[in-house]
């Protein structure tokens, strides 16, 4: 039988699934999953520098997959072709790790897993700046000197953080398919009731949190994992937020 672990944001850093952390692995196979719920962070610079960290990962006993969150390259992330996969589509970074995109469901050891990855970034209050400006280097500094929070268009913040309306659409007709009813919802951010709980109203509904919002009413599950939050925690029971703890997924 498929074991299922899940965790929260990476940011390219894999310490987490090092053997000696992450010792469960000692009993896994490639047929055995290690989720990741966003900020994945491994495909960074869209070339050889992300080689080492994403061969260490294929060497790992088990199959990583994730899905996107807002701290992902995605130039890089879409020259990766798509392919059909337990049911749902992917792109294969390398034979063993695994982006499943937006608005699928996949069959995980008998059990039915939609996934809508995406999220807005709350570290751009400052701004977003253009590569081709001419005054970029002068602008980081000035920004960079008042810790202010900006990011650089395609090289630290892509528009693809939420999704489209044609993945919106790929989505609620996954969901149609499936009677709306699955096992588990797999995603970044999460609805904007759980949102604002967790927040107390602190981050603000978008497009992505309604329409969670929407699937979480309307769709029968058992759990809704997602990360983006930084912390580990349980709300309503069945919505669980993950940061950097491993946990394995009992259905």
């Amino acid at each position: 039988m498929m074991e299922i672990y899940i965790t929260g944001d990476l940011h390219g850093d894999l310490r987490r699934f090092q053997p000696e952390v992450f010792y469960e692995q000692e009993g896994l196979t490639k047929e055995d999953m290690a989720l990741v719920c966003g900020d994945f962070g491994c495909v960074w610079h869209g070339d050889g520098r992300d080689d080492e960290s994403l061969d260490w990962l294929e060497r790992r006993p088990f199959t990583t997959a994730f899905v996107t969150g807002n701290h992902e390259n995605y130039d890089a992330l879409r020259k990766y072709p798509l392919e059909e996969w337990r049911g749902g589509i992917i792109r294969r970074i390398r034979p063993s790790v695994i982006l499943l995109e937006r608005g699928q469901i996949f069959d995980l050891g008998g059990k039915r897993f939609f996934t809508m990855g995406g999220a807005s970034s709350h570290d751009i209050q400052d701004g977003i700046l253009e590569p081709d400006d001419p005054l970029l280097k002068k602008k980081c500094r000035v920004l960079d000197a008042r810790g202010a929070m900006y990011r650089v268009n395609h090289l630290s913040w892509w528009k693809e953080e939420l999704p489209s309306e044609e993945e919106y659409q790929t989505a609620r007709a996954s969901l149609d398919r499936a009677g709306w009813e699955v096992d588990c919802i797999i995603t970044h951010c999460c609805s904007t009731s759980v949102q604002d709980e967790l927040s107390g109203r602190f981050y603000q509904a978008d497009a992505l949190t309604d329409f969670l919002e929407e699937v979480t009413q309307r769709c029968k599950f058992k759990y809704h994992f997602f990360g983006h939050y930084h912390m580990d925690r349980i709300i309503q029971k069945k919505y669980v937020l993950l940061y950097e703890q491993i946990i394995r997924l009992k259905l």
